[in-house]
């Protein structure tokens, strides 16, 4: 019984952690609470909780914070404690609270400290490891440019300031939303975004198309989870950029009506004569050859491959050789520049000898990117040389022709064999044959020996 109030009060917090004895325990005295006591239950996962203890309870759903309401009270806080602030630096510290007060207030105490009595946006900037609007303006406007080297180098500069690369895409995916809003509907921004924008963000809204914006967001969200199971984030965020950056948008263009092309008709009847054709095949019981054109047009590319450096280095290939250059994988490539470890993070290497190596690329643009970029081949083999010892030739493909080439060596290294195995094989003579020849001899005026 209280001693002092008039009931006494029970919070448990993360109640759906409670074993199942603990909730029926808790049961009995939910059937039949004391007049004196109130129990308070708090959770955040709700579905957790057994029925029969939801149905004896009343349910409250608690709300974040909005923005607004957490800058309005940090600067009656402010104000009452005479300490100059930033409006803007008020609004960052509240966008990385996401609705929690408590939070918003101690992100304000560590911004304090930073400070000499007064809030500023670096200091809040530094403590949430957020990026200002006018840099994320100035990363993507180098993105819609195509240029590589400036988006890179952003990257790399935000990294080495200390910048979070989680928290680097959490803010480029809100400023791209922030993009999209104000595109399509831009009185839903409120007024801490509308806050936060500048010009910059006004032309690349003008700038930007929607599929690019959607693409966009696909892609920084794929890199976001794999964030998660890496120790090397700067790689993936470099790899993202230059996925961005060298992205082409699809045109989109409306469909012909058939007033504007006059040969609807005429198409409409053939579609129509082939679907007839199909049908008559099905029937038939017959089936329909599968499309040969991406095999032959893989087969095509293989045959333009060096297979005179490929050949080789496959004929001395080991598993344990390319075991071992898959260790020293990762540490090459971060011995490289970072224009060139972006583009050698969509390879692989798939077969390895003491004296050569072969290395795949996911598109045909980096290959052809790689081979004429004599700096990077120079840095490749001077890399594995420190790591391994060894300098071996380098020979670059692309993945989808890989198992082709693959497999034509393979059969090359057959052909000799079925060639000796021709050559050993002679026709055997009849004895008939044998005996007429012994008795006549092989050159006998007037006798025509056949072997037929």
């Amino acid at each position: 019984a209280p001693t002092q109030a008039r009931v006494k009060v029970y919070i448990i917090d993360e109640v759906h952690m409670l074993s199942s004895g603990a909730f029926n325990a808790l049961l009995k005295t939910l059937e039949e609470p004391p007049a004196h006591v109130v129990f308070i239950l708090a959770t955040t996962e709700p579905h957790k909780i057994p029925a029969t203890i939801i149905s004896r309870t009343q349910r409250f759903d608690f709300r974040r914070i909005t923005p607004e309401d957490i800058v309005k009270r940090m600067r009656f806080i402010l104000d009452d404690k005479q300490i100059t602030y930033d409006d803007a630096a008020l609004k960052v510290i509240a966008k990385a609270a996401e609705g929690g007060m408590r939070d918003a207030l101690s992100i304000l105490d560590q911004v304090l400290s930073f400070g000499d009595n007064h809030v500023t946006t670096e200091d809040a900037l530094d403590v949430t490891g957020g990026v200002t609007t006018a840099v994320l303006g100035k990363y993507l406007a180098a993105v819609l440019a195509k240029d590589h080297a400036q988006a890179l180098k952003m990257i790399e500069d935000l990294l080495a300031s200390g910048k979070d690369a989680g928290r680097l895409i959490e803010d480029l995916i809100e400023y791209l939303r922030d993009l999209l809003v104000n595109q399509q509907a831009p009185t839903l921004l409120g007024d801490l975004e509308k806050s936060l924008l500048d010009d910059q963000f006004k032309i690349l809204s003008e700038n930007f198309k929607p599929e690019q914006i959607y693409h966009m967001i696909d892609v920084l969200n794929s890199t976001q989870q794999q964030l998660r199971m890496t120790n090397h984030p700067e790689i993936y965020l470099e790899v993202a950029t230059v996925r961005l950056s060298e992205t082409t948008t699809p045109q989109v263009t409306a469909a012909p009506t058939q007033a504007e092309n006059p040969q609807f008709e005429k198409l409409t009847a053939k579609v129509k004569q082939l679907s007839d054709q199909l049908k008559r095949v099905e029937a038939n019981g017959g089936t329909i050859p599968p499309p040969t054109r991406t095999r032959k047009h893989v087969k095509a590319k293989a045959n333009h491959v060096n297979r005179k450096a490929i050949y080789p280095i496959l004929g001395a290939a080991t598993k344990q050789d390319l075991t071992n250059l898959k260790d020293v994988w990762p540490n090459l490539l971060g011995l490289l520049s970072i224009t060139k470890r972006a583009m050698m993070k969509v390879s692989e290497p798939v077969a390895a000898s003491p004296n050569g190596v072969i290395v795949s690329f996911d598109y045909d643009i980096y290959v052809e990117r790689a081979m004429n970029d004599a700096a990077l081949m120079t840095e490749l083999e001077s890399g594995l040389q420190k790591l391994t010892g060894k300098q071996p030739k380098i020979v670059l493909v692309q993945s989808d022709v890989w198992p082709t080439i693959r497999q034509d060596y393979i059969q090359e290294l057959k052909a000799p064999e079925n060639k000796e195995q021709k050559a050993d094989t002679k026709p055997q003579i009849p004895p008939v044959v044998s005996k007429l020849t012994e008795l006549f001899g092989k050159d006998a005026p007037n006798v025509t020996i056949k072997n037929d």
